[in-house]
């Protein structure tokens, strides 16, 4: 934070934006929204990642420290694909006019037609939003996530901040080595197990090949798995990528498409990763996304 309000001073940005797509820790609005203040520049949160924590109170609100804040409408928030742009007091406060000029940007500056039956759909999840069951299930989506990231490091795996205290777990792959991020992802993509490949803090490695993975809990969550199955799911996804550490990026980049060519086809008849997906399986038929409907059938 020290290094933020130096760049503040030095550049004195009109417009500072905050939020991050891998960040696993209550994220600090505060902070920055006193940051902003001082150099008088806007402050803009994205908070899609967590914008279900937020409105269930499970994670602190944005609201009192920003002028904007967006979100998309998926991800925690649990609606279809979308986004919303909300305008604060803190930011009518500062300009009456910002809600007016952020609508005329938007339509018919920058969007087409809407899509009636997707807003349809963002409506009813805000009203889902605001069910007492939401809070309980954005609970359950933090009580996942830190059973989820403590069986991870008990079973070797290195966790980014040693923990979480939202949604979102990033696993740190260097101990097996640099840019096993894509390894990983494809061998647990196998085992029916989907994350993605994910830079880390001083990655040794390039965005395109990083060396961590970067996984969430509200899928599961929504499907009535608890701490039970986060500490079994760890177990699986550390045996997985035990499968993976003799695979090495070559050094020429020339080379790297044919090795993953050979990676893909020797995992798919790897015989514990088949073992796992065959368990992932089974787990997943104990919790249906429909009652009375095996999704797996």
């Amino acid at each position: 934070m020290e290094e933020v309000e130096r760049l503040a001073l030095e550049h004195k940005p009109k417009l500072m934006w905050v939020g991050f797509t891998a960040y696993a820790r209550e994220f600090p609005f505060e902070e920055f929204g006193k940051i902003a203040d001082k150099v008088g520049a806007y402050l803009a949160a994205d908070i899609a990642h967590i914008s279900g924590l937020v409105a269930s109170g499970v994670h602190k609100s944005p609201i009192p420290y920003v002028h904007i804040v967006t979100t998309t409408t998926h991800k925690t928030f649990r609606g279809p694909r979308g986004g919303i742009i909300m305008v604060t007091q803190k930011g009518l406060d500062k300009d009456p006019d910002l809600a007016n000029k952020i609508d005329k940007a938007v339509f018919p500056g920058l969007q087409g037609g809407p899509h009636d039956h997707t807003t349809a759909a963002i409506a009813v999840a805000l009203k889902e939003m605001m069910q007492p069951e939401f809070k309980v299930y954005c609970q359950q989506i933090v009580k996942n996530s830190k059973a989820l990231a403590k069986s991870l490091m008990e079973n070797e795996i290195k966790v980014v901040t040693n923990g979480s205290d939202n949604h979102l777990i990033l696993v740190s792959l260097t101990n097996f080595g640099k840019g096993k991020g894509i390894f990983a992802q494809e061998a647990l993509d196998e085992a029916n197990i989907t994350m993605n490949k994910n830079t880390i803090p001083a990655d040794p490695s390039s965005p395109f090949y990083p060396s961590g993975v970067r996984m969430g809990t509200p899928s599961l969550t929504t499907r009535g798995m608890k701490e039970k199955e986060m500490e079994l799911i760890g177990k699986w996804i550390s045996e997985v990528v035990h499968e993976i550490k003799k695979y090495e990026l070559p050094e020429d980049k020339k080379q790297i498409n044919d090795y993953l060519k050979k990676f893909r086809e020797e995992i798919k008849n790897n015989k514990k990763i088949h073992e796992i997906k065959n368990n992932v399986v089974e787990l997943c038929r104990k919790f249906p996304l429909y009652p009375d409907f095996d999704v797996l059938r």
